[in-house]
């Protein structure tokens, strides 16, 4: 990791709109939890709607698209990335860093806020909180990688992620079993639900399956990207 290039990566990342958005969805996620629990209702039933299905389901993998295409997509389209590939640093560095950038940021404005708002609604009461958290801090960081790769891949990346994560996770994913497999949300929900005391969180697949894919996947994006920003190095000197 280079500090030079996560500074940076910091500051462009912070310095623009996004930087409200990263406030929006936090804020949301907990005054939505302020109103659930004033009421008299199943907390069990609204905590796992609010934080399985609005956050990890909705507000998580936005977040995290917003935040993994920014620390490297913005800098392909405007041409800026030029520069930092003229440094004698390994690709990897480069990638690797920026991916540091986005999995805290993505830790600090949607996996904390899951906590509190899960502390919120239920309390500590069975792990539920704790769980859907650290949840969150898996599927956060497979996502992060996942959408900087596709920062790298295409200039329509945000498109292709909206797509992933609200098509074939929220809405294919209920209705077809077997994409739940390949649903970086469902992976996450196996770690929660190892997490929290038996049947407070529900997931669809075993965690013996989802640690190997979160695993897969995340080396997968990081090894991609670098190969990737090889390839621009590449065109730029031809």
């Amino acid at each position: 990791m280079n500090l030079t290039v996560v500074r940076l990566t910091v500051r462009g990342l912070l310095g623009r709109r996004r930087g409200v958005l990263l406030l929006v969805v936090p804020l949301l996620l907990l005054l939505i939890a302020a109103v659930a629990g004033g009421s008299h209702g199943d907390k069990h039933e609204l905590a796992v709607r609010l934080l399985g299905t609005l956050g990890l389901g909705t507000l998580v993998p936005i977040l995290c698209l917003v935040v993994g295409t920014g620390v490297i997509a913005t800098e392909i389209d405007d041409g800026s990335i030029v520069y930092l590939l003229a440094k004698p640093l390994p690709r990897w560095q480069i990638v690797t860093s920026k991916l540091a950038v986005a999995v805290l940021t993505c830790w600090l404005f949607a996996a904390l806020p899951v906590l509190l708002a899960g502390l919120i609604v239920y309390g500590g009461g069975g792990g539920l909180a704790l769980g859907y958290f650290t949840g969150t801090l898996v599927a956060s960081a497979v996502y992060s990688a996942l959408f900087l790769l596709l920062g790298t891949v295409t200039r329509n990346a945000v498109v292709v992620g909206l797509a992933y994560a609200l098509v074939w996770e929220s809405l294919i994913g209920n209705f077809v079993s077997g994409a739940r497999t390949l649903s970086v949300q469902q992976w996450g929900l196996s770690v929660g639900r190892a997490v929290a005391a038996p049947g407070e969180i529900t997931a669809h697949l075993a965690l013996g399956a989802a640690v190997p894919l979160l695993l897969v996947v995340a080396l997968a994006s990081v090894l991609g990207a670098a190969h990737r920003l090889a390839g621009l190095t590449l065109a730029g000197e031809e």
